[in-house]
C-alpha cells in the first residue's frame, strides 16, 4: 500500500514539475519578443506574437490618447504603423530618428494596411533633429535635390527603393549565368591593359616615402581596369562560357549626366561561335530574363519610379519585354539617319561614330524597343574585333544593343581568332610586344569566340526610365565630385 502511494506521489509530483517548466517556458517565450524585419511584419508573420521592430521614425501623429508611428526599416517600400498609449510619447520621438518597439503584432481594422504593432515599448535608439535634417517630413524631394546628400539620400523612398531594385538586378543577372551554364570569373581591378584603347586610364601608383618615384610597384605601369574582357578572353581558352560583373573605371573629365568615373559592367565570352546572333541571342535573353526578375521581384519600388518620377515609362518596359529585338546593320543605321528630316549635331557620314543622338533616333525609328545594331566601319572598333573582310566598306563583326532613353547599353564582337591578322593589327598600331600573351592565346588551341559588355547603371535607367546615370548608383564618382 505504501509503495503504491509512493509510487501516486512520485507521478502527481513529476506533473506537477512539468506544468512548472511548461508555465515557465511559456513565460519566458512572453518575455522574450521575436524580432521581425518590417517585411516580414506585414506579411503578417507571427500575427498575435510579441515581437520586436528597429528602424527609423518616417511619420510621428500623437493625438490625446493614442501615438502613431510609422517605421522602416528598408526591408520593403511600405512602412509598418505602431500604435501605442499617449504615454509612450517622448520628445525625442521624431521623424528620422531610429527606434526599437515592442509589443503586439495585430491585424488592422484598416483596409490601407493589412496589420499594426501595438506598442508596449518604444526605444529612442538614435535621435534626429527635424530642424537640421535635410528631408521633411511632408515634402516629396526630387532626384536632383537628394543628390545634395549622397549620405544621407539611401534614407529617403525613391532611393531605398532604388538600392533594392539594384540588388534584386544583381541577383537576376548572377542567377541568368548560372541557369544557363556560365562560369562567373573575378577578373582583376587592378591591369596592365587598355582594353577600350581610348587612354582614358587612372593611374595606380603606391604612397609613402619608401617608393622611388621613378619605380613601379609592378613591372610594368599599372592602371584601374576599364574592362574585364581581355581576362575572361583568357579563361574562355579553358570554359566555354565565362563572366565577370564588377566595377570599372575611365578617366573622362565629364560631369553630364551620361557619365562616370566608376561604374559597373557585365560582360561575358562565348567560346566556339562564329555568329554575332549567338552574342544577340544571350544579350536579349539576359536583358529580358533580369528585367521580368525585377518587375516580379519588386513590383512596389519600380511602380514608385513609374507613377512618380517617369509616368508611362512601364507602357516601354512592358513593349522591351514582349517584343523581339530588330537588327539592322550599321550602313543600314547610317541611311535611315541620312533620310530622317530630323537635324543632328553630329555628322552622319559612313565611316562616323553613332553619337548618342543618333542612337536615340534609331531606337525610336524601329518602334521605340531595343535594337541591335551590327557591322560597324572596321577603323571605328579597337585591335580585338574580328575582320569581316568585306570591301568596299570595310567592317568588323560587331554589335550595340540601342535602348530607348539611354542609346547604347551593350556593346560587343566576334574576336579575330586569327593569328595572322590579330598579328597584322597588333603590329598596325603598334602593340605586338604589349600583347604578346594575347597572340599565345591564339597559339595554343585557340577557338572561334565573341563576346560583350552590358552597362549595369544605364540597365537600370533602361528600365525605370530614370535621366541621370547618378541617381542609380550608391555613391557616383564624377570629374571633381566630392568622395566619402
Amino acid at each position: 500500500m505504501f509503495q503504491a502511494a509512493a509510487k501516486t506521489l512520485s507521478v502527481a509530483s513529476t506533473a506537477s514539475v512539468s506544468r512548472r517548466i511548461l508555465l515557465s517556458i511559456r513565460h519566458y517565450c512572453m518575455k522574450t519578443p521575436t524580432k521581425l524585419r518590417v517585411s516580414e511584419a506585414l506579411s503578417g508573420a507571427e500575427l498575435g506574437a510579441n515581437v520586436k521592430v528597429q528602424g527609423w521614425v518616417r511619420s510621428v501623429r500623437p493625438q490625446k490618447a493614442n501615438l502613431f508611428l510609422h517605421v522602416n526599416d528598408g526591408s520593403s517600400l511600405q512602412s509598418l504603423q505602431i500604435v501605442a498609449g499617449s504615454e509612450l510619447n517622448d520628445p525625442l520621438l521624431t521623424f528620422g530618428s531610429a527606434v526599437e518597439v515592442t509589443g503586439v503584432l495585430r491585424k488592422s481594422p484598416h483596409q490601407k494596411q493589412p496589420v499594426e504593432l501595438e506598442a508596449d515599448q518604444i526605444h529612442v535608439v538614435g535621435e534626429c533633429n527635424p530642424v537640421d535634417y535635410p528631408f521633411k517630413i511632408k515634402e516629396r524631394h526630387d532626384l536632383e535635390y537628394i543628390r545634395q546628400f549622397p549620405h544621407l539620400r539611401c534614407r529617403t523612398n525613391a532611393f531605398s527603393s532604388l538600392l533594392r531594385i539594384r540588388s534584386e538586378a544583381t541577383t537576376a543577372i548572377h542567377s541568368y549565368f548560372k541557369e544557363n551554364g556560365f562560369v562567373q570569373i573575378h577578373t582583376p581591378i587592378i591591369t596592365s591593359n587598355d582594353c577600350e584603347g581610348a587612354g582614358e586610364l587612372f593611374q595606380v601608383e603606391p604612397s609613402g616615402p619608401e617608393h622611388e618615384e621613378d619605380e613601379n610597384f609592378f613591372s610594368v605601369p599599372a592602371f584601374l581596369t576599364v574592362s574585364g574582357q581581355l581576362h575572361l578572353e583568357v579563361m574562355s581558352g579553358a570554359f566555354s562560357q565565362v563572366y565577370t560583373f564588377g566595377p570599372t573605371f575611365r578617366a573622362e573629365n565629364s560631369q553630364s549626366r551620361r557619365h562616370l568615373a566608376e561604374f559597373y559592367m557585365v560582360e561575358a565570352e562565348v567560346s566556339f561561335t562564329q555568329s554575332l546572333e549567338d552574342l544577340t541571342m544571350v544579350m536579349e535573353d539576359m536583358f529580358r530574363s533580369a528585367t521580368e526578375h525585377v518587375l516580379a521581384h519588386c513590383a512596389e519600388d519600380v511602380a514608385l519610379f513609374h507613377k512618380h518620377v517617369t509616368p508611362g515609362h512601364r507602357d516601354t518596359v512592358d513593349a522591351m519585354v514582349k517584343r523581339r529585338f530588330p537588327v539592322i546593320t550599321y550602313s543600314e543605321a547610317i541611311d535611315i539617319l541620312n533620310r530622317s528630316s530630323q537635324k543632328f549635331d553630329f555628322p552622319t557620314d559612313w565611316g562616323c561614330d553613332l553619337q548618342t543622338e543618333h542612337e536615340k533616333y534609331l531606337v525610336k525609328h524601329c518602334g521605340n524597343i531595343p535594337v541591335f545594331v551590327t557591322d560597324y566601319p572596321y577603323d571605328l572598333k579597337p585591335f580585338y574585333a574580328r575582320d569581316n573582310q568585306d570591301h568596299p566598306k570595310h567592317t568588323a563583326a560587331a554589335v550595340d544593343l540601342l535602348v530607348p532613353g539611354v542609346g547604347e547599353l551593350c556593346g560587343g564582337s566576334l574576336r579575330e581568332e586569327r593569328l595572322d591578322l590579330l598579328r597584322a593589327r597588333l603590329e598596325e598600331v603598334g602593340l605586338e610586344d604589349t600583347y604578346s600573351w594575347y597572340l599565345d592565346l591564339r597559339r595554343f588551341g585557340s577557338v572561334p569566340h565573341g563576346g560583350f559588355g552590358l552597362g549595369f547603371e544605364r540597365f537600370l535607367q533602361c528600365i525605370l526610365g530614370i535621366d541621370n546615370i547618378k541617381d542609380v548608383i550608391p555613391f557616383p564618382r564624377f570629374s571633381h565630385s566630392c568622395l566619402l
